[in-house]
């Protein structure tokens, strides 16, 4: 899967029901040639997207298209990424919530 349609199509993904009593926003910050920088607002039982990083994020996660797509394909463990910094989180509470 490329890191960027993964971050874009993120609301059909997702069980919007299941986050009624979230609210959050993120900036994700995905380096390389199938990324970009885009903006994640959780709010209201939805989840939208859009290009760019826009308000104040509660969490910024700083990540490469390689290594994005090499965590969702199951082959690069998380925790593992985090402790070898090739995801970096901001605030890896508010991203345990979800």
């Amino acid at each position: 899967m490329i890191a960027r349609d993964f971050i874009l199509n993120l609301p059909s993904r997702i069980n919007q029901a299941a986050l009624t009593d979230l609210d959050s926003t993120f900036h994700f910050d995905i380096s390389g040639p199938n990324g970009g920088h885009f903006t994640v607002v959780v709010g209201s039982g939805e989840v939208n997207v859009e290009t760019g990083l826009i308000g104040d994020p509660k969490c910024v996660v700083t990540v490469s298209d390689t290594n994005l797509e090499s965590l969702l394909s199951g082959k690069l463990n998380p925790m593992m990424a985090m402790m070898m910094g090739k995801i970096k989180v901001s605030n890896t509470s508010e991203m345990m919530k979800y």
